[in-house]
């Protein structure tokens, strides 16, 4: 894959995968207090809680880009900081915009500081140098390059280096 697309990819899922994270987090939060308060374990709660879970692992490990983390930690850390702007008399949060469950969520998220964990564990997962890196092109082997070629010979596992 060329560094142009694997670039491109990642600003599609630096966009995509924060905010189905972000809404699959916030219901499972919701949907899963919800019913712990009734002393019930919520299956689905906590299913979709490990589904995102796994969506934000492709996130922090791929050698996708490392701009879909530097983006989806933008997001994250910009909704991470509301709450606090919010307490110091900004206020920006917004109203419920969704159902009982993914907003209860959601507000648990904000408040207790977790998606702004989330957006800073993102922005230091794309601060590596190695993520940046292209994937380097094999040279062809041969004396004209300054490559030596494989050893062929049979494997002698006592001997790291082939010695003639």
């Amino acid at each position: 894959m060329s560094n142009g697309a694997r670039h491109v990819l990642g600003v599609v899922a630096g966009l995509l995968l924060p905010s189905l994270i972000a809404i699959l987090l916030s219901y499972g939060i919701g949907e899963f207090s919800r019913s712990f308060q009734q002393f019930v374990i919520s299956w689905a709660g906590l299913g979709v809680i490990v589904v995102s879970g796994i969506l934000l692992a492709p996130l922090l490990a791929s050698r996708l880009s490392p701009v879909a983390s530097l983006v989806g930690g933008l997001e994250f850390t910009v909704f991470g900081l509301l709450p606090i702007l919010d307490v110091s008399g900004l206020h920006l949060m917004p109203e419920r915009i969704f159902s009982e469950a993914i907003w209860s969520g959601f507000l648990t998220l904000a408040y207790s500081g977790i998606l702004l964990m989330l957006g800073v564990l993102l922005l230091v997962g794309s601060a590596f140098p190695s993520r940046w890196r292209s994937t380097p092109q094999p040279l062809p082997a041969g004396p004209a390059y300054g490559v030596i070629p494989p050893y062929r010979g049979p494997e002698d596992a006592t001997r790291p280096i082939h010695r003639e």
